[in-house]
């Protein structure tokens, strides 16, 4: 019998795939775009950053923000510290001072910096053609992240000018997370 239930356990285990945002470069994103156009959304992070660990483990596991997301963007997670090559409007970013065996804190990729991501963790919305939406920095629950999900897939964010429309959108925004 405990065969048995072990089989049980072990076939249910491998039959059950978990849920995760399907996170690829910014190349990857920009290239997908033009093929099938969609928004896209980067996770500027740091190692480092404490408040984006939080954001890995509390936010981006939540299946109602994997799905919402994995639906309506390209999703990147991109290391504001790394070496990742990015080719973005004609131009080549790159780290060319970052120290390979540096612990902690490293020099900053000139992506985020183009970008001008000034905190981490920082989410930065793309529009269908690869024109930047909007850098919204800071960690966010997935029931403080959806208003801006939503806003921005839905294109509602073309339509919020003034502090008093955002103010209003807030206040008329019903959640579902």
């Amino acid at each position: 019998m405990r065969k048995l239930f072990l089989f049980i356990l072990v076939i249910t285990a491998f039959g059950m795939q978990a849920q995760e945002i399907k996170w690829i470069t910014m190349n990857e994103a920009l290239a997908a775009q033009k093929k099938n156009p969609k928004k896209i959304v980067v996770d500027v992070y740091a190692d480092w950053c404490g408040p984006c660990k939080m954001m890995d483990r509390n936010t981006f596991t939540d299946k109602n923000v994997i799905n919402y997301i994995n639906e309506n963007f390209y999703a990147v997670k991109f290391n504001a510290e790394g070496t990742e090559e990015v080719t973005y409007n004609g131009k080549t970013f790159t780290n060319p001072k970052y120290q390979a065996n540096k612990r902690g804190r490293n020099a900053t990729h000139q992506f985020p910096l183009a970008l001008q991501v000034r905190a981490y963790p920082s989410l930065v919305y793309f529009d269908e053609e690869g024109a930047v939406i909007q850098t919204i920095p800071g960690y966010f629950t997935p029931s403080q992240l959806e208003i801006y999900l939503k806003m921005m897939a839905t294109d509602d964010y073309k339509e919020i000018t003034t502090a008093e429309a955002w103010n209003a959108y807030q206040k008329a925004f019903e959640g579902t997370f």
